[in-house]
C-alpha cells in the first residue's frame, strides 16, 4: 500500500521521537528517526523526497544550521520546524532559510499532520519546477554562439534581416539557425522561445 510521502523526524528527546513515529505512521507516512541534525546529514545521499521535522533547539547542529547545510546541498526537501515557547524569533530565522513552516509545541496532532500534507504537495511542485528549470538551461547550453546570439535577436524583438545586418551574414543563413534554435529549445513559436529565455534567466534586460 503507497504511503502519504516519507517524513524525518529529528528531534534529541527519545518520548517526543517516539510519540510522533506512533501519530505519524498511524496517519499512514513512513517515518524515519534520528536523534541529531548530523545523523540525518550523513544519510542525506540516501534520503528519498520527503518532508524533515526537526527540533529548533538541538545539541550540537539546530535546525537554523541543518536548513543552512541543505539549502548548501540544494537538497529539495520540505522542513517543518518544532520551536519551544518563546522560540519564534528563531522559527522566523528558519522560515528565511527555506523552511515551509514551524509549528510551536505542544501542538495538535491533526495540525501537524495537515501541515506535512501541505509542505509536501508545495516542495513536489517546488522540485518539478527546478527540474524544469534545469532542463531548460540544459536546452541553451547546448546551442552554439551563434546560435545563442540569434536566439537573443529573436527575443529582443528583431527581424530575421536585422540580425542577418548586425553579424554580416545573409538572412537565409539567419533562417537556418533560427530553425535550429526553434528545435534545439522545443519551442514552436517566438511567444515560447521568449517565455523559456525568461525562465533560464538569458534575456538581457
Amino acid at each position: 500500500m503507497a504511503t502519504r510521502g516519507n517524513v524525518y523526524v529529528i528531534d534529541d528527546d527519545e518520548a517526543m521521537r517516539d510519540s510522533l513515529h506512533f501519530l505519524l505512521d498511524s496517519a499512514d507516512f513512513e517515518v524515519s528517526l534520528f536523534e541529531t541534525a548530523q545523523k540525518f546529514l550523513d544519510h542525506l545521499s540516501s534520503i528519498e523526497f520527503g518532508c524533515v521535522v526537526s527540533d529548533v533547539r538541538m545539541p550540537g547542529i539546530d535546525g537554523v544550521e541543518l536548513l543552512k547545510r541543505l539549502k548548501v546541498s540544494r537538497a529539495s526537501l520540505a522542513v517543518i520546524i518544532m520551536t519551544g515557547h518563546g522560540d519564534v524569533p528563531l522559527a522566523v530565522e528558519a522560515m528565511k532559510l527555506g523552511a515551509v513552516d514551524f509549528l510551536e509545541k505542544p501542538f495538535e496532532d491533526d495540525r501537524l499532520v495537515a501541515m506535512i500534507d501541505a509542505a509536501l504537495r508545495q516542495a513536489e511542485a517546488g522540485a518539478r519546477d527546478e527540474a524544469m528549470t534545469q532542463d531548460i538551461a540544459a536546452r541553451v547550453a547546448s546551442l552554439s554562439p551563434r546560435e545563442r546570439q540569434v536566439m537573443e535577436g529573436l527575443v529582443a524583438g528583431l527581424s530575421n534581416k536585422m540580425i542577418a545586418r548586425d553579424y554580416n551574414i545573409s538572412p537565409r543563413t539567419i533562417e537556418v539557425y533560427r530553425a535550429n534554435v526553434m528545435t534545439k529549445m522545443q519551442a514552436s513559436n517566438l511567444s515560447e522561445l521568449v517565455r523559456l529565455a525568461m525562465r533560464a534567466g538569458a534575456l538581457k534586460d
